[in-house]
């Protein structure tokens, strides 16, 4: 049995590892999307492969939110650990060397531990693009912009996209998966028409897997006259993914910012974001 003495000089070998947060912008065209797979380009995989060739050491992130294929980012967040020495300054300036033109880290800063770009998130910011020209997207836009068409109701897509605001079971919206909830609060949903682009602007605490794709799709069907602002608020009566809901292509979205609490209130912000979201009962009780 080993000394107690010689338990604390092994405590005392142990390399104390600091967390740092990344701010990231890429061009999700010629990415598998975010999420690292065996075989496939993915912008989890580009990333920690060139911070483990600068870290020297094994690198692994954690993401505010992860991006499908074809989807792109500009204010997109993660976290990492680390025992090799960082500098922030020149970490940015190494990683514009290692990295292929369609992925930037733009920032790097220290983060206390309690920092977790998923779980200490309290809003997700995406917009998606899209233009009403006859002739659809202009050539040096056409991978971040979709071509829909010029004579959209864009009042009856704001209206449409209102009926939507507020903590709802978004299930018509979203592809399944296993003890997942569909239970979101929508803080925004609105439109700006600037000259031929077209903007979806939405928020909300957390979105599930293709939800902002289907609500800009299920109000894009109200703004060409195939659907009603009424049946895109019966979407929310839905258990399940809707057949009828449209997915709009994934290069007009784009993830442009991620809201964080102050320091002080990110342990409590991590452990709420744990809990399995349910909608307030009858009695406004809410489950567990």
């Amino acid at each position: 049995m080993p000394a107690v003495g010689a338990e604390l000089d092994a405590a005392a070998l142990v390399p104390e590892t600091v967390r740092f947060r990344l701010d990231i912008s890429y061009d999700g065209t010629d990415f598998t999307g975010w999420a690292r797979q065996p075989g496939l380009r993915t912008v989890q995989g580009v990333l920690e492969e060139a911070l483990t060739k600068v870290c020297r050491e094994p690198v692994q992130l954690t993401v505010a939110g992860r991006t499908d294929a074809g989807v792109h980012a500009e204010g997109q967040v993660a976290h990492f650990d680390t025992a090799a020495e960082v500098e922030p300054g020149k970490l940015v300036h190494r990683m514009a060397r290692f990295l292929p033109k369609d992925v930037r880290i733009k920032d790097v800063r220290e983060a206390p531990p309690e920092f977790d770009a998923r779980f200490s998130a309290i809003r997700r910011h995406y917009v998606y693009r899209l233009t009403t020209a006859p002739y659809g997207a202009e050539p040096l836009q056409a991978r971040s912009i979709v071509a829909c068409r010029h004579d959209v109701d864009i009042e009856a897509m704001r209206a449409a996209s209102r009926k939507l605001l507020g903590l709802h079971n978004f299930a018509a919206f979203c592809r399944r998966r296993d003890g997942a909830t569909t239970v979101r609060e929508l803080q925004r949903f609105d439109w700006a028409h600037d000259g031929d682009l077209l903007t979806a602007y939405v928020s909300a605490d957390a979105f599930c897997w293709s939800m902002v794709r289907s609500l800009v799709g299920a109000v894009l069907a109200v703004g060409d006259g195939r659907r009603t602002p009424d049946w895109v608020g019966g979407l929310l009566q839905e258990t399940e993914r809707s057949s009828s809901v449209t997915v709009a292509p994934a290069h007009g979205l784009s993830l442009v910012a991620v809201d964080y609490p102050a320091d002080a209130d990110l342990a409590a912000r991590n452990a709420q974001t744990r809990e399995v979201r349910t909608l307030p009962t009858a009695e406004g009780c809410c489950g567990d």
